[in-house]
């Protein structure tokens, strides 16, 4: 399994659960949630997803260090500032929310299945790796943000 780690760039894997959610929309039926609401929550979320996720490309390029996390070795910086201090992984969780906002569109719960899925990609095949790079890179300090800071939320 090692020959999934950090070889897929989260942002098509986003694309890839998108295009697996829409799937499952047009397979499961819908939720029962009001168009009102299912457009007002799909905003919401994606709007914070949105935030959040560029809170953390922001916050890496005032570091000077690399966005892309299939090549920790290049990270030139451990970066715990800004959104850093409330999660260790804010880009992931940004895209988590634009999934979910997707899931609210089609409104389908077979589509919001799919996000714990995501959630159990991204920890063992992006974040795990990553973060045993960080803690041989990086040591002591990053083993002290570890445990102030959680992996999501």
């Amino acid at each position: 399994m090692q020959a999934l780690e950090l070889k897929i760039p989260p942002v098509v894997l986003v694309a890839i659960f998108g295009l697996a959610m829409w799937l499952l929309a047009q397979l499961v039926p819908a939720l029962a949630i009001p168009m009102s609401w299912r457009l007002l929550l799909a905003g919401i979320f994606a709007i914070t997803g949105i935030a959040v996720a560029m809170s953390g490309v922001m916050a890496f390029r005032r570091a000077n260090t690399t966005v892309d996390p299939r090549v920790p070795q290049q990270s030139s910086s451990l970066v715990i500032r800004g959104i850093y201090r409330y999660s260790r992984n804010p880009m992931y969780v940004g895209f988590l929310l634009l999934l979910a906002a997707w899931a609210f569109y089609l409104m389908s719960a077979a589509a919001l299945v799919l996000l714990s899925l995501f959630m159990w990609y991204m920890n063992r095949f992006q974040i795990a790796p990553e973060e045993r790079f960080l803690l041989q890179k990086f040591g002591a300090e990053y083993q002290a943000y570890l445990t102030r800071v959680r992996r999501w939320l």
